[in-house]
């Protein structure tokens, strides 16, 4: 993770006038400075002095109603700014409906949030301040009062804006602080740079089943065009129906859609098991019921528990939900389908993606990754069978799966790899 630190400054009566300059310093291996030119305007490059008031705000408990929860509590830089639970909690130790999605490169992503109801960061950053669950401000006016009553406020937002606090400008400042907050230099990108020995023997061959047989690159490709391992689109995986009688929950979804008002609608997605229904609060169309953004694979092994829900603990819980081919529901992405991986595949694919983790966040990694190992007996979404296609019916989307494919790793197109141990 690089800082962006190189901002030409004037001071003149007062007000600084800032002019947004590229990097100091170059990038990390894995994030492209054609990538950050096309995603950060001109207009919307942060300056110095926004990005220290937006770190300030970001870290600020008195945003909240009563002041008990910042921006950060939810996205702790300790924590690759997540926090590590399920769903995150927000005033009152009210939990929410989801899982708090880490700000590391959200300044590439095409869309904010689960839902992708936000399409910048700057419209991103109020609505967590005036979420009822989370921080709990009534509305974007009683955020400005409160900031202008905070006595340091008012005379930074002159000096960074040359006018009183405003919404657009307290956006603005906490956006700017979340666009230098870009991460790489994992394992993985030192390898595709040239160095050869950056993977162990088991990344390799889990890069290698990552584009084959275990098909995650159907989503999540990753290259110079798509260097967060994510498509951007959304996709029924299936999640939701874990815990609840999906069918049900989309009927009930549409009758609202089809007789609600947009002010209801957005409570509920907020408040209510509707939530699960994803993207489709969003654009009301029936395609996105129950679809989520594909998010980020960047320091994927950092940032659990997994999927919008937070209902998966490990990586080892996610590979078996997608080797059985996720669970079945009428609004099932297409692309979804048993896999067949074998224990030692698992094994393999688990340890790619944790080379996927920046070299900063090290040791948090090898927390993550104890932690997560000593998890690895408890499987509650291990079925092999139904991975091997030997069980259950999925109809005409349960594409049994092709277990005569082999891992290229293992025929030395990785180099030197060996075989998995297990067929």
């Amino acid at each position: 993770m690089k800082a962006l630190t190189c901002v030409a400054v004037l001071a003149l009566g007062g007000t600084v006038l800032a002019q947004p300059a590229p990097p100091q310093k170059p990038f990390p291996p894995g994030v492209s400075p054609v990538l950050y030119e096309l995603s950060v305007p001109p207009e919307r490059r942060p300056t110095a002095a926004q990005i220290t008031l937006g770190e300030k705000l970001f870290n600020d408990k008195r945003l909240s109603a009563d002041d008990s929860v910042s921006c950060a509590t939810c996205h702790d830089p300790k924590r690759a700014f997540t926090d590590g639970l399920p769903r995150s909690e927000g005033i009152k130790k009210q939990r929410g409906q989801r899982n708090s999605p880490t700000v590391l490169n959200a300044l590439f992503n095409a869309t904010q949030f689960w839902d992708g109801r936000a399409g910048t960061l700057e419209e991103q950053a109020l609505l967590p301040i005036i979420n009822p669950i989370e921080m709990g401000m009534p509305d974007v006016e009683a955020v400005v009062a409160k900031v202008k009553g905070l006595p340091e406020y008012p005379p930074e937002f002159q000096k960074v804006f040359g006018r009183e606090p405003t919404a657009e400008d307290l956006a603005t400042a906490i956006a700017a602080f979340e666009r230098t907050q870009f991460s790489g230099n994992a394992r993985f990108d030192r390898f595709l740079a040239g160095d050869s020995k950056a993977l162990s023997a088991a990344e390799k061959r889990g890069w290698a089943l990552f584009n084959g047989k275990a098909r995650c690159n159907s989503c999540h490709a990753g290259n110079a065009v798509s260097p967060l391992f994510s498509d951007q689109k959304f996709h029924n995986i299936g999640i939701a129906a874990h815990q609840h009688d999906f069918p049900k929950l989309a009927a009930e979804a549409l009758r609202v859609v089809r007789t609600g008002d947009a002010k209801q609608i957005d409570e509920l997605a907020i408040q209510t098991n509707l939530s699960e229904m994803g993207r489709f609060l969003v654009t009301k169309n029936e395609n996105d019921i129950g679809s989520f953004k594909t998010p980020t694979l960047r320091n994927v092994g950092v940032t659990g528990p997994y999927m919008h829900d937070g209902s998966l603990a490990t990586l080892w819980d996610v590979m078996d939900h997608y080797n059985k081919g996720g669970i079945p529901n009428p609004f099932l992405d297409g692309g979804m389908q048993r896999l067949g991986l074998t224990e030692p595949e698992i094994d393999d694919v688990v340890a790619f993606l944790f080379a996927l983790t920046s070299e900063d966040l090290a040791a948090l990694e090898k927390k993550e990754l104890a932690s997560q190992r000593a998890r690895k007996n408890k499987r509650p979404e291990r079925d092999t069978a139904v991975a091997l296609g030997k069980k259950g019916n999925l109809g005409d989307i349960g594409v049994s799966p092709d277990l005569s494919i082999s891992n290229p790793a293992d025929r030395g197109f990785y180099g030197p790899v060996g075989p998995s141990s297990e067929k």
